[in-house]
């Protein structure tokens, strides 16, 4: 038997005001992103915003559907339209929000699910950049500096011996 130990780098700060300024107007946006969010099924609004190597900008957010499994996650919404008009410049940074019914952000910092896990290391590989990751609520926010960090074992396009352990 072989022991593999698998450990992730996780930063946390106090305040969004901790972050470099470019990140807090990426916090402020994908915080407004979730106020636009179309939700009357759960109610749980979450934004994404996305800084592009080439500066653009791109926001999105989650879109539910009455048949549940064909709406979209903010962080796959996102990426993919980023990707769609802007196909040559990855993803430097990526922050997520989400909103509580009040409009006021929920306390704990929200992370993405597996499947946009999975939609960002692809991300991350196709262009062969590390993306930031920022995960925020009310005041604690945490980042990461790759995707890596939260999907240590992903599957890529060299499976079934992908490498990565």
């Amino acid at each position: 038997m072989q022991r593999f130990v698998i450990k992730s780098t996780i930063y946390q700060y106090d305040s969004v005001e901790e972050l470099p300024e470019k990140e807090q107007e990426l916090v402020r946006l994908a915080r407004e992103s979730a106020q636009r969010a179309y939700t009357p099924y759960s109610g749980f609004r979450v934004g994404a915003a996305l800084l592009l190597q080439n500066g653009s900008i791109i926001t999105g957010n989650n879109q539910e559907n009455a048949a549940y499994p064909s709406g979209s996650c903010a962080e796959r919404t996102a990426l993919f339209y980023a990707n769609s008009v802007n196909p040559d410049s990855p993803v430097e940074v990526m922050a997520i929000a989400a909103i509580k019914k009040n409009g006021e952000p929920v306390d704990k910092p929200v992370y993405p699910c597996g499947a946009c896990r999975q939609v960002m290391i692809e991300s991350e590989i196709r262009y062969g950049v590390d993306q930031r990751v920022i995960f925020t609520g009310k005041d604690k926010i945490m980042a990461v500096a790759s995707v890596k960090d939260i999907l240590p074992l992903w599957f890529d396009n060299k499976f079934p011996d992908p490498g990565h352990v």
